[in-house]
C-alpha cells in the first residue's frame, strides 16, 4: 500500500513540475488559467496525500 501512495506522490510531484514549467512558456490567457487550476488541483492532491505516507517504515 505504501508502494501505491508513494507512486501517487511521485506523480502528483511530477505533475506539478510540468505544469510549472509550462507556466514559464508563452499561453494564451485561457491556457494559462487551465494550468493554473490544474496546478492548484495537484498541489492540494499532493498536501492531502503526504501526511499519509509514514517517513520511516514501521518497526516490525
Amino acid at each position: 500500500m505504501i508502494d501505491h501512495q508513494l507512486a501517487r506522490l511521485r506523480a502528483h510531484h511530477r505533475n506539478i513540475q510540468r505544469y510549472r514549467n509550462l507556466l514559464q512558456t508563452s499561453l494564451t490567457e485561457l491556457e494559462r488559467e487551465f494550468i493554473e487550476k490544474r496546478l492548484t488541483e495537484e498541489q492540494s492532491n499532493l498536501e492531502g496525500l503526504a501526511p499519509l505516507i509514514p517517513l520511516r517504515p514501521a518497526a516490525r
